[in-house]
């Protein structure tokens, strides 16, 4: 072993030898001194007979306190993060100190001045408190003349003046790896304004958020209100942006209940917190009744919403999950994650596409799945514009295609992810899904599954939706782009979108379909100024938007119903059944094999055929494109 390593091995001993001495100088100093202090300063007043009780119990209290110190583990803690726990500490071994030598200089006949060992108390507090305190004091100045300069530092706001906002400011003060400098906290408790949180003075309300980020050129704003509603935190949010520094949020409150509030826990304000309402429970127990034990199958499952799916119920327990898919990196990445975090779970990911008759077949045959979801679509509206035979051929037929397989192999219950773009479709996309919720609506009329379908807005975050492609146009400086500026849509995040699709699964008793509450329309041109504005710039200033004309089959708006269908209440506030319109069967049935016949061969007539079938449909689109 060399030297460079011997003593690096051997740092912690040593440096708990050095302040044991150095406590051990402070103790017998502190006798001394709290004699010289309490006969005026002066030798000559002294009386001997006091200076030799100290020397004849010197060796004693020596052994005592040292082994009190070590009780309170004033050689194990790590002082260069000491707190308020710490000092606690240090002030219970002297006590502890002080007493003991109180009752053994009793009992030892040995009686000294009460205002010795006032004294002496005061002065060994003091002594190992500033020994150790004395540490993260010249941690500072090291770090100073390491190159960590204070005007360099991020100057921050702390919104909370609670339990969990001191909590942050102790990590901010307390690590050498943060670059935050708290130069303020905010709380609309006038009754802590004006007063200090860890000596972080508390200046206002929220009302005075704006100013003070001007008036102390703050950098980054640290929400720490993880007990406050949605909607509140959603007006401070707005107060916030409108200063153009960097948001950060902390969860919830769990993290502080738990202890978990820390820097890492700190995230960046998504979007979504912006969206102004609670998110959406998952009503466990009658989720846990319906899928607990069940093979399941999942097509599409690699995708953004059937990934989130095969994740919710991978916790619930299923006998087995299979997972098909025809993108294999996607089919990958999930049945990495699943088998990292549910080892236990009895997975199956095949590469397959709905499209293959025998391929589908073969799979429900050999896993006999009691209960399927279907997210296996094209869903991107321009690009089906541009392809609308694949769009058929994928989207409708390979929905037709497991429908059959799931009724002949004896599926319990069949649940189609579909789309709110179905209702009064202006592109090929919705309309292929309002054909899927057809054929779902007439295969439970003939079958022993209970087929069902679901329908949701616009889900953030999701492959290929707008959030990801603003960060993206943000990150590079600009233009962000809108199609119009009074286009609105429903949001919803992805799991509270599967776990309202769980739950209709779970009330499913066939030939529905559910509809999904997703609260107020959001126009997508505050979404894009609100995303430029968390991003730290200021809209059309700094990051220009521009407003590109709606795209091929694209409308204003979205509906989530059709006028013809109704609208009935179920035993989730959240999710709701439209009635079903009726169709001929028999004409729907000789038009489907027509419209087979003419996506096969990839004719530019399959949007007038899509129209015979779904009267609704309004082409928009010039396009006479095949594919």
């Amino acid at each position: 072993m060399n030297l460079e390593s011997f003593v690096e091995k051997n740092a912690p001993r040593n440096r708990v030898a050095l302040l044991a001495i150095l406590d051990i100088l402070i103790i017998t100093i502190s006798g001394f001194l709290s004699l010289y202090i309490r006969f005026d300063f002066s030798f000559s007043k002294m009386e001997m007979k006091y200076v030799d009780f100290e020397l004849y119990y010197l060796p004693v209290n020596l052994t005592i306190t040292i082994v009190i110190f070590i009780l309170f583990r004033l050689y194990r803690s790590v002082w260069r993060f000491a707190s308020t726990t710490e000092f606690l500490n240090v002030i219970g071994a002297c006590s502890g100190s002080i007493l003991s030598q109180i009752v053994i200089m009793a009992v030892l006949k040995m009686r000294m001045p009460v205002s010795y060992y006032l004294m002496k108390y005061m002065i060994l507090i003091l002594g190992v408190g500033s020994l150790r305190f004395a540490y993260r004091i010249m941690r500072m100045f090291s770090e100073k003349r390491a190159g960590i300069r204070q005007d360099a530092r991020k100057n921050t706001m702390v919104i909370g003046a609670g339990e969990a906002g001191a909590m942050i400011i102790k990590e901010f003060q307390n690590s050498r790896y943060l670059d935050q400098k708290v130069c303020c906290v905010i709380d609309d408790n006038q009754a802590k304004q004006g007063k200090y949180l860890r000596g972080v003075k508390i200046m206002g309300g929220r009302e005075d958020i704006r100013f003070l980020a001007h008036e102390l050129q703050i950098d980054e704003i640290v929400v720490a209100l993880p007990s406050a509603s949605r909607s509140e935190v959603k007006e401070i949010l707005q107060l916030c942006q409108e200063t153009g520094c960097e948001l950060k949020v902390l969860p919830g409150l769990y993290q502080v209940i738990t202890g978990e509030v820390s820097i890492s826990t700190l995230r960046k304000v998504e979007i979504e917190d912006l969206l102004g309402r609670e998110p959406i429970k998952l009503q466990v127990e009658s989720v846990m009744d319906y899928v607990a034990g069940k093979r399941i199958l999942v097509t599409g499952g690699g995708g953004s919403i059937g990934s989130e799916l095969c994740r919710q119920l991978a916790a619930h327990n299923p006998k087995q999950l299979i997972i098909v898919d025809i993108y294999e990196n996607n089919a990958y990445d999930i049945q990495q994650e699943l088998k990292k975090t549910y080892p236990a779970l009895d997975l199956v990911v095949l590469i397959a596409s709905v499209r293959n008759t025998h391929r589908m077949n073969s799979i429900f045959e050999t896993y006999r799945p009691e209960i399927v979801y279907h997210a296996a679509a094209h869903k991107h509206v321009p690009l089906m514009e541009d392809s609308p035979n694949e769009a058929i051929k994928n989207n409708v037929f390979g929905t037709y295609k497991t429908a059959q397989a799931a009724a002949r192999y004896g599926v319990r219950r069949f649940v189609l992810i579909s789309t709110d773009k179905a209702v009064n479709p202006t592109n090929v996309m919705g309309a292929s899904k309002r054909i899927c919720e057809m054929v779902i609506q007439m295969m439970n009329k003939h079958a022993e599954t209970d087929f069902v379908a679901v329908r949701f807005g616009n889900v953030l975050g999701s492959n290929g939706s707008v959030i990801p492609l603003f960060k993206k146009q943000i990150e590079q400086g600009g233009p962000v782009t809108v199609t119009h500026p009074e286009i609105i849509r429903y949001f919803m995040t992805i799991p509270e979108a599967v776990s309202l699709v769980l739950q209709a699964g779970a009330l499913a008793k066939g030939g529905e379909i559910f509809v999904l509450d997703m609260g107020e329309p959001v126009k997508i041109l505050d979404l894009a100024k609100n995303l430029i504005r968390l991003s730290g710039y200021k809209p059309f200033e700094d990051i220009p938007i521009e407003f590109t004309g709606l795209r091929p089959g694209e409308k204003l708006y979205e509906e989530l119903l059709m006028g013809e269908e109704g609208l009935k209440e179920t035993s989730n506030a959240l999710i709701h059944i439209g009635k079903p319109i009726e169709f001929d069967e028999e004409i729907f049935l000789e038009q489907l094999e027509e419209l087979k016949r003419i996506a096969d061969k990839d004719s530019k007539k399959v949007r007038q055929k899509v129209q015979e079938i779904v009267p609704t449909y309004v082409i928009k689109s010039d396009s006479s494109a095949g594919g």
